[in-house]
């Protein structure tokens, strides 16, 4: 398989800040790639930091002005197998997080899949996700959790995700959030996906269904949305003016909901 994937970002920085990119391919990944960040026409030093999960973080520091950041990457084939998630690490992620509130939505979990386990739980989920919420582009706000998506009935792809990761952790399987790129996407743009561990292996659940699991191409992984914003900006001020998202694999799978599957 290979997918062809690029982002590209225009800001203005109004007070000097320190800016944190996660849209470079996850690590471990046969990616020919160029990443170019420019202020004013001119270069900027990006320096790379490794996170949690093979995410790689890109931050620069820069002064007032025009800020234009591309990323382009090919990658051919899948990742390398990662190394599997210690104890400390599934149990962190059957926690209640920032905007997966899964203490609070344990009896709605309950009672609605009561008996249900591996598979036939995450097709379940994923189902009833995706025919209580409505996908909705700008109908949420960036500090809606779980809860409030729920209550919406309506919201983007990483409201779906944060739903269904609240849901799971409620009942004691372990589930994270996956940012990535998704070939065949329309509209494109970033996406969310959520993640569960089951069989020995983490699980893709993607109740939106918009785009097929198997070609997604991992970007960066955490508890929830807070661990994989594609742009942090700290100690001054940014705003994003454009954003243009692609992502094409040469031959794009079928998909079903109930087949488990895994992405690199």
């Amino acid at each position: 398989m290979q997918r062809d994937v690029s982002a590209h970002l225009t800001l203005d920085v109004t007070t000097s800040a320190t800016l944190a990119l996660a849209v470079a391919v996850a690590a471990g990944h046969d990616a020919d790639e160029r990443l170019t960040v420019t202020l004013d026409g001119s270069p900027v030093d990006v320096r790379e930091l490794p996170d949690e999960h093979g995410t790689r973080l890109h931050v620069l520091d820069a002064g007032p002005g025009a800020l234009v950041v591309d990323y382009v990457a090919r990658v051919t084939g899948s990742a390398a197998e990662p190394a599997p998630p210690t104890e400390a690490e599934l149990l962190r992620h059957l926690r209640p997080s920032r905007y997966c509130e899964s203490d609070t939505l344990g009896p709605t979990a309950r009672a609605e899949f009561a008996g249900l386990a591996d598979a036939d739980l995450l097709a379940a989920v994923s189902s009833w996700v995706g025919t209580h919420l409505a996908y909705v582009p700008g109908s949420s706000l960036p500090t809606d959790g779980a809860v409030r998506t729920l209550l919406a009935r309506r919201g983007v792809c990483r409201d779906y995700a944060h739903l269904v990761v609240a849901l799971l952790r409620a009942l004691d399987v372990p589930a994270r959030l996956a940012a990535v790129y998704a070939p065949g996407l329309d509209p494109m743009d970033f996406h969310a996906v959520a993640e569960a561990w089951v069989g020995g292996a983490w699980r893709v659940v993607d109740a939106t269904t918009l785009a097929p699991r198997s070609s997604l191409l991992r970007i960066a992984t955490g508890r929830d949305a807070s661990d994989t914003a594609f742009l942090s900006v700290h100690h001054g001020a940014a705003t994003l003016r454009e954003m243009t998202v692609s992502a094409v694999v040469d031959e794009l799978p079928a998909d079903d909901v109930r087949t488990l599957v895994s992405i690199a």
